[in-house]
């Protein structure tokens, strides 16, 4: 498995990750168990996979809940823990009480990597209050690394004002062949700042791969209503996935393999894919040890810009 780090001079994790928002509960389906969340784990952390995501939002702590028993399983030293505090969580006394939880839910004593889900736009918590509790933190070792998710470049720069000693690792946002919105000031600045991407629904909520169509959309809660599921949105996707399958044909890769294999081309991004059964983790794996070529990397890129999405 190759390896990517987390921000500059920082740790270096599984250049494929697991996303764990899958075991929040049924949301992303009634066939989702946390049994077989556990197994997709621990069989991703067989494979050389370190790097697992989650969140405390997930299913209101379930998530951690089930990562804390797959660590169990797996060993506390093969996991690189990342999680996340809720937006509105903001305050320094929040922010303690969140790490305490979050903690408790993993079976830790220190969380690898500590996110700030998303910038808070109710509470009006002033950035300097969360960033000054989650140094404090760090500084007592309760957590290893500071990291965001769904900043965009205003918010990275506000935020890493506040910071004296640590600085900000990572920054997980939404990112895939659909999808490319970051790549015009997120991804520019965090080349050069050092600071390395987590890709979160880096297969476009599964339709990167080929499994939906107009006629078969998903049911659960998370994809019903979300706009990549519209019939003319699966329809313009169509390309793209032709494009990926016939890539994938003479490495002997799906087209979910080739799409987080092109991540690589990225340099600083790390897919974090999620797995609701072992067989999902192994192929997500398989996206790893290999490398697509620039030319068909290059290939990728021109189908996808090709690619008009319908999001009203």
């Amino acid at each position: 498995m190759e390896r990517i780090a987390l921000g500059r001079g920082g740790p270096k994790v599984s250049a494929v990750g697991l996303g764990m928002w899958q075991a929040g509960g049924d949301a992303w389906g009634k066939d989702v168990r946390d049994r077989d969340c556990i197994a997709a784990m621990v069989r991703a952390v067989e494979l050389g996979v370190d790097l697992v995501d989650t969140a405390e939002v997930y299913g209101n702590g379930h998530s951690e809940e089930v990562v804390g028993k797959a660590i169990r399983e797996v060993g506390r030293e093969n996991v690189f823990v990342a999680t996340k505090l809720a937006g509105y969580h903001g305050r320094p006394r929040d922010v303690e009480r969140a790490i305490r939880g979050s903690l408790k839910r993993l079976g830790v004593r220190t969380i690898d990597l500590y996110q700030v889900h998303w910038p808070d736009p109710w509470d009006q918590v002033p950035l300097r209050e969360t960033m000054k509790a989650l140094e404090g933190a760090w500084r007592k070792g309760r957590i290893g690394h500071i990291g965001v998710s769904n900043f965009a470049v205003r918010d990275l720069e506000d935020a890493r004002s506040h910071l004296s000693r640590a600085d900000i690792s990572t920054n997980q946002v939404r990112y895939n062949l659909l999808q490319r919105e970051i790549e015009s000031d997120v991804l520019p600045y965090c080349r050069r700042e050092g600071i390395a991407i987590l890709a979160w629904s880096p297969l476009a909520k599964g339709v990167v791969t080929g499994k939906y169509r107009a006629t078969r959309r998903p049911k659960d809660r998370v994809r019903t209503d979300d706009d990549l599921f519209k019939p003319a949105n699966l329809r313009a996707a169509g390309p793209l996935i032709s494009a990926l399958r016939a890539i994938g044909r003479p490495h002997r890769k799906t087209a979910a393999q080739v799409a987080l294999a092109w991540f690589r081309s990225r340099r600083i991004v790390a897919p974090i894919p999620g797995a609701k059964r072992p067989a999902q983790a192994e192929e997500n794996v398989g996206a790893a040890g290999w490398s697509l070529s620039a030319a068909e990397v290059r290939r990728l890129d021109a189908v996808s810009a090709r690619v008009r999405l319908d999001t009203f």
